[in-house]
């Protein structure tokens, strides 16, 4: 099979072999939908000249760096978490975008401050997962006079500094999960919650979803205190045997 030609490309593209030899070899300003369409039809057909196509475009893209702050690096959730943030930014083809992933080691408002002054000057925006603390919402503002804007990602903090919050409704999140056990549960009985901590903003509005839900839709069930189980299996494993020691007819979780 003969390899492919600028003809060939020109045709798959759908535009004349003078234009595609400009944009292979970089002759006079080339609009940019000129040049994806050039290097769209080079990569569909294998042509060799591919490669410098994209790394011609690339190089006259704006660039970006973004830092993201997660919790508890071996967890699978903020692992898959990290996994997707870094194939969105590489699926990006109109810009280079590049991410500086770290993790907070103790969820102290104070680490994940420090984090984040760390990053100043280092990043051209924030996002961050972690407790709705003054600590944090202090080095929210410190890095927005800097110009460096910080999104609440997954759980909201810094309310009326940060930039936006990036996550679910977590009010019907906890509804839904109310909804959920309300409905599978073959029995009215109780019903024990677990935090991760009272400082996550999203955590909070969770079990105030959860709650409302019962007392308005199912109040045949009793929800119990909640627990903070600090994300940790082996304290949620206890707090749950000890609940079911002394609750026998728990129906849900």
């Amino acid at each position: 099979m003969k390899r492919p030609t600028i003809a060939d490309v020109a045709q798959a593209a759908g535009l004349s072999v003078a234009t595609v030899d400009r944009v292979l070899n970089g002759r006079l300003p080339v609009r940019e939908e000129t040049s994806r369409k050039v290097y769209e039809a080079a990569e569909r057909l294998g042509f060799h000249g591919a490669k410098i196509i994209r790394q011609r475009m690339m190089a006259d893209l704006p660039s970006y760096r973004f830092g993201i702050i997660l919790r508890k690096e071996r967890q699978p959730f903020y692992q898959a978490f990290a996994e997707q943030l870094n194939a969105a930014a590489a699926a990006v083809k109109d810009r280079h975008v590049s991410l500086t992933i770290t993790y907070a080691v103790s969820g102290e408002p104070s680490e994940l401050s420090e984090l984040m002054h760390g990053m100043a000057g280092k990043v051209s925006a924030i996002a961050v997962t972690g407790p709705d603390h003054y600590d944090v919402t202090a080095a929210v503002s410190t890095l927005k006079a800097k110009g460096i804007p910080t999104f609440a990602l997954l759980t909201d903090l810094a309310q009326g500094v940060r930039e936006a919050y990036l996550g679910t409704n977590n009010m019907k999140v906890g509804r839904s999960a109310a909804w959920m056990i309300s409905k599978l549960s073959p029995a009215p009985g109780k019903v024990v919650l677990f935090l991760g901590g009272h400082r996550f903003h999203g955590h909070s509005l969770r079990e105030m979803g959860f709650r409302a839900y019962m007392r308005e839709f199912a109040p045949q069930f009793q929800v119990l205190d909640a627990h903070i189980n600090l994300e940790t299996r082996r304290l949620t494993y206890e707090l749950l045997m000890d609940t079911l020691s002394h609750h026998p007819d728990l129906v849900g979780v």
